[in-house]
């Protein structure tokens, strides 16, 4: 049997697409762009399969390098959008469990997280420059050497050197300093959801380190804090109050993976409307970061398994 060159250059792309999706992703933190990117990658690709386009030796590079220059070009455009953007940006929550693995205790070890980092890490990755961004994921996340990342840029290959020497630096000064097993994560996030529902102030101090943060993001279009809220004492008044009701109303509550994080899903008649991640620290199982998505826009795209 004859294959047709639309049908290899497809078989092609989606052979391709779950790397594609997860570097763009890592480099833009949205959903809804990555998917818009993706777009613009297969119609770059279509064109250069076409019958006497120059032939492409590697498909794999041509789509790396087509994918890197798309997210970095967005990239640059997101970081102007969101200087105007209302309360603090988290990233559009990616589930990326299945009915499976959903609650098992090696899912942070499934292959669809193979390339995704920690919602506490797309947070960091925010106050890179777009550049800087771009060569920490493909070189810390892909594994792609200085020369290549050069080549796949169109830059000079001692400047992305100097580059990935910057955004390295600035992460580990920054880095996330938690990772807890998912048996923990589970726990204490169900302990802190039912404090909250309940309203029990002790117990939801006891549970919070001192020097905790939390970010919600409602971008305007829902009741959310306006700036990041440090100190657990400051973070009890503001999740037990107006601004965070919707959470301790939800009629159900979902455990799911987003990324590499064990994450709770919480819905309203089937419908989700917050996100919740925490940041425990595994030697104490006290809570240093909440990261709480309750924008109705980041939050459409949701497939939740049943």
């Amino acid at each position: 049997m004859t294959v047709r060159a639309d049908d290899a250059a497809t078989a092609t792309f989606a052979e391709h697409r779950r790397l594609l999706f997860s570097l763009v992703y890592n480099m833009l933190g949205s959903v809804a762009d990555t998917e818009d990117a993706l777009q613009d990658i297969w119609l770059a690709w279509v064109g250069r399969t076409r019958p006497g386009a120059p032939p492409i030796t590697s498909p794999r590079a041509y789509l790396v390098r087509v994918a890197a220059n798309n997210a970095l070009a967005r990239r640059q455009a997101a970081s102007r959008r969101r200087e105007t953007y209302v309360g603090p940006w988290l990233p559009e929550p990616l589930v990326t469990d299945t009915p499976e693995v959903r609650d098992s205790a090696d899912a942070a070890d499934a292959a669809l997280r193979a390339e995704s980092v920690s919602t506490a890490m797309l947070v960091l990755l925010e106050s890179l420059t777009p550049l800087e961004r771009a060569v920490f994921v493909l070189h810390e996340v892909f594994g792609y050497p200085h020369t290549e990342i050069a080549e796949i840029l169109g830059r000079d290959s001692a400047a992305v050197r100097q580059t990935a020497h910057r955004a390295r630096a600035h992460v580990h000064d920054r880095r996330p300093r938690y990772r807890a097993d998912p048996g923990t994560q589970r726990a204490v996030t169900e302990r802190f959801l039912a404090a909250q529902l309940g309203g029990d102030l002790t117990a939801l101090l006891s549970l919070l380190a001192p020097d905790a943060t939390l970010w919600s993001d409602g971008g305007g279009k829902v009741s959310a804090a306006r700036h990041p809220i440090h100190g657990a004492q400051h973070i009890v008044r503001v999740i037990t109050g107006a601004a965070m009701s919707g959470i301790a109303n939800s009629h159900a509550i979902e455990f799911h993976w987003v990324g590499t994080d064990p994450t709770v899903i919480l819905l309203e008649d089937g419908i989700p409307h917050s996100v919740v991640v925490l940041d425990i620290d595994p030697a104490t199982a006290r809570i240093h970061g909440v990261y709480a998505v309750r924008n109705p826009d980041k939050l459409r795209h949701l497939g939740v398994p049943s």
